[in-house]
């Protein structure tokens, strides 16, 4: 695509359709439209799509004047953030000051008769973000408490798949990607604990970076293992759209001590000076294999893989089959509960209430769920999944003490000392897996395969999905990047050397 003459598309009447940060910014720096057009396109194509696929819980009723505010300052010669004038959505989970933090859950949701939990402040990164320029176009739908791998049990009903919309829309951060692949906006906030950046960004033919733990701040999100698994990330239907957002995201802020891991981990001139369409040239990576996981991918899943690995060899890539092979590393995951870390919940819960409203020294997990009615921690609630570990008796604790994390760090650094001991016994540079074993299932079912989860949210590593196929029913495929930690500017090298070789992501076409 190249400047204008990409924003139209045959065949569809919105104007902006796949268009990418670069060319928005060169647009409004050429007078080709201004920003007041460009959010005014989105939002009427929100009104036009939303009741059929409801990515959003709140949409900004102020964005337009936001965007009025840039075309000023951009008029005025004012100095402007990297972002100003781009649309994006923000994960509903994500504290925004004056917005409901609902958690996806009736009960505390106003809409539906519940309480009404009102941030005082600004999520870290929200701040992040509108001192770049963004305007937030509103809040994508999440099930109850981000617990599941569909929207279905959200207090504003289910978020339907971009691409098809009789099949998952993913994990918690649906609406997000549906947002961003659908064309309701540009850029996008995901959130993982266990794959709800990866997973929605490949059931939606998008580009998902899982960052590595600690390199993005997450206070202010609403947590499921804060302490420990915890992560936000970018949403793009670009390798450098998302590298874009991530800039902005990373780093350390001494609101969130977690950062500290990030310092001097950003690439000085951001990670778009990482983007290298030849960066696969002499690079050895590990393939899907049984010493990972012992299940296998489906015929279909292996046709597309096939095809994907030929795309890394042609571009000079070379593949090292099954590295784990031998290390004992599937069988080991296999014997510990995938939800470890989670112990944390209510520890995090506590810290988060407190920091809504810093004033209101009253609000704790006791008094929220008192007024609530109801706590969702029950066979019938929405963190039915993950019983094992938060349920009543863990209620039960003191929620200002830490709980006791050493079986967590066990499995973590064990997971660590396997995987950075076969990349170095075996040269690798990172690792490319299929995203998923099989095609992503009909939305009526609950779970999704995935290769990747929930090592990667155990060991904290960083990775990235890019589009890699379609499957024959549609369903999309995706292509997994990951490798150590803190090694973002490696993968996102070689995501970009893959995608930019292949471009196999297809816009959807939408329905009314």
């Amino acid at each position: 695509m190249e400047n204008s003459t990409l924003l139209t598309s045959a065949g569809t009447t919105f104007r902006f359709e796949e268009v990418t940060v670069n060319q928005l910014l060169s647009g409004y720096k050429n007078g080709e439209f201004t920003t007041e057009e460009v959010i005014k396109s989105y939002l009427e194509r929100i009104e036009r799509y939303e009741q059929v696929y409801n990515a959003f819980t709140f949409l900004n009723p102020q964005a337009l004047e936001e965007a009025k505010e840039i075309d000023r300052l951009r008029e005025a010669g004012a100095e402007l953030g990297p972002l100003a004038g781009i649309p994006i959505v923000i994960k509903e989970a994500v504290d925004v000051a004056g917005y409901p933090a609902t958690f996806g859950w009736a009960p505390l949701c106003k809409e539906t008769d519940g309480i009404e939990l009102i941030p005082k402040n600004d999520a870290p990164i929200v701040t992040r973000l509108k001192k770049a320029g963004a305007i937030i176009l509103g809040k994508t739908n999440i099930p109850a408490f981000s617990c599941a791998y569909n929207a279905n049990n959200s207090w504003d009903g289910p978020t339907y798949n971009a691409v098809n919309r009789t099949i998952s829309p993913g994990g918690s951060s649906s609406g997000t990607a549906t947002a961003v692949s659908g064309n309701f906006t540009v850029l996008g906030i995901a959130e993982e604990t266990a794959g709800s950046i990866q997973v929605p960004a490949a059931a939606q033919a998008i580009v998902g970076i899982k960052p590595s733990f600690g390199l993005i701040p997450t206070k202010g999100v609403t947590p499921l293992a804060g302490s420990t698994r915890d992560v936000l990330g970018p949403h793009a239907r670009t390798v450098e759209d998302a590298v874009i957002l991530l800039s902005v995201l990373a780093g350390y802020t001494e609101e969130d001590p977690k950062t500290e891991a990030a310092i001097g981990k950003v690439p000085s001139g951001g990670y778009a000076s990482c983007l290298d369409a030849g960066a696969l040239k002499g690079k050895r990576l590990g393939l899907y294999g049984s010493g990972w996981r012992t299940e296998e991918l489906s015929p279909e899943t292996k046709q597309l893989y096939a095809a994907a690995i030929e795309a890394l060899e042609s571009q000079g890539a070379e593949v090292v089959t099954d590295p784990f092979a031998g290390t004992g590393l599937a069988e080991y995951m296999k014997s510990k509960n995938s939800f470890i870390g989670m112990e944390t919940f209510f520890y995090d819960l506590e810290k988060y209430f407190k920091n809504l409203d810093p004033e209101d020294t009253t609000l704790s997990i006791k008094s929220v769920f008192e007024k609530a009615g109801q706590v969702p921690w029950t066979e019938e609630g929405p963190l039915r999944l993950v019983l094992e570990i938060i349920n009543e008796e863990t209620a039960a604790k003191d929620p200002s003490v830490l709980p006791d994390l050493t079986e967590f760090y066990e499995v973590k650094d064990e997971l660590l000392r396997v995987i950075n001991a076969v990349m170095e016994e075996q040269k690798l540079d990172g690792f490319a897996y299929p995203q998923m074993p099989e095609a992503i299932p009909e939305m009526s079912e609950e779970w999704i395969k995935s290769t990747t989860i929930s090592e990667i949210n155990i060991s904290g590593l960083p990775l990235i999905t890019v589009p890699a196929g379609y499957y024959q029913s549609g369903s999309p495929f995706a292509l997994a990047f990951f490798g150590k930690a803190f090694s973002e500017p490696e993968l996102i090298a070689m995501a970009y050397a893959y995608e930019q070789a292949t471009k196999l992501r297809v816009a959807p076409a939408l329905v009314e």
